[in-house]
């Protein structure tokens, strides 16, 4: 995988530009989707898929956040609320101020990735950087093989981006849709059972292809050894560090690993890459 590591922005990569919140979508009980343009109605920046932006709120800090979906005009990000920052995210409304730096980090192998079978694979808030992705694949659809979606939540009401989950993209062509809850619900009656398990249970096959990973740390673990036990090559799968940047430019060393910075080599790494790395104490 080939790693340019010079910043794509256009000015200072330190500078966030202003921009504003248009619209906030509430997607679960702790998780909101933002629209968000410059100040003059226009996208902040073109990101790739798996691309991250750094968002800030004036006198309350900045976190590093994946972009879920863009349009000619905006991007979309969406923020799971864990603590104090994100909590003041929740309280942003339409007409917010923000600043908005990136994109950052490099993003996932679209020509590798091409005329191949995908097999996308998110949990929780992980199916965030796969949807921009998935979005890719379904606009430039005649390039891409069969798509297979499996996404795993808590329960239905943890269910992240629920009309594309729960409707779109079954309706997708070649496109088959797994979901599962980890617990039975009165107004659920589709799988329950964990991600790793129900991957076992569907028993893909891994000839022709590629994975995309991306969940809480212990899911992409037990996910990534039930792909191997069907037969998957570590090349072969694809996964996200993004939890583990900061700055985004390689210059606080929070997401050094071994020789790797995250955020300038990462943070898609395929398990073939991940296991040159060091392993952390």
């Amino acid at each position: 995988m080939a790693i340019d590591h010079a910043c794509s922005c256009e000015k200072n990569p330190l500078l966030p530009s202003l921009c504003r919140v248009i619209d906030v979508k509430q997607e679960t009980p702790d998780v909101q989707t933002y629209t968000i343009q410059t100040l003059d109605g226009k996208k902040p920046f073109s990101p790739l898929p798996g691309q991250l932006a750094m968002v800030s709120l004036l006198g309350v800090g900045e976190a590093m956040f994946s972009i879920t979906a863009q349009g000619e005009d905006y991007i979309q990000s969406s923020i799971k609320r864990t603590g104090m920052l994100t909590d003041a995210f929740h309280e942003m409304q339409p007409g917010q101020e923000i600043g908005i730096r990136g994109p950052y980090g490099n993003h996932f192998p679209i020509e590798d990735l091409k005329g191949k079978d995908i097999l996308f694979i998110g949990g929780g808030i992980g199916i965030a950087p796969v949807r921009s992705l998935i979005r890719y694949c379904l606009e430039h659809r005649s390039d891409f093989g069969h798509l297979d979606i499996l996404y795993g939540a808590r329960s239905k009401k943890d269910i992240c981006f629920k009309e594309d989950c729960l409707e779109n993209w079954a309706k997708e062509p070649d496109t088959s849709v797994y979901i599962t809850t980890d617990v039975p619900s009165d107004d659920w009656d589709g799988h329950v059972g964990f991600v790793p398990s129900y991957i076992e249970e569907v028993g893909f096959q891994p000839e022709g292809k590629k994975v995309v990973l991306c969940g809480p740390p212990i899911m992409i673990k037990l996910g990534s050894a039930s792909l191997l036990k069907l037969g998957f090559a570590k090349e072969d799968v694809i996964t996200t560090l993004e939890l583990r940047m900061k700055c985004g430019i390689g210059k606080c060393g929070r997401c050094n690993i071994g020789s790797k910075f995250v955020c300038l080599d990462g943070p898609v790494f395929t398990l073939a890459e991940l296991d040159e790395l060091p392993d952390e104490k």
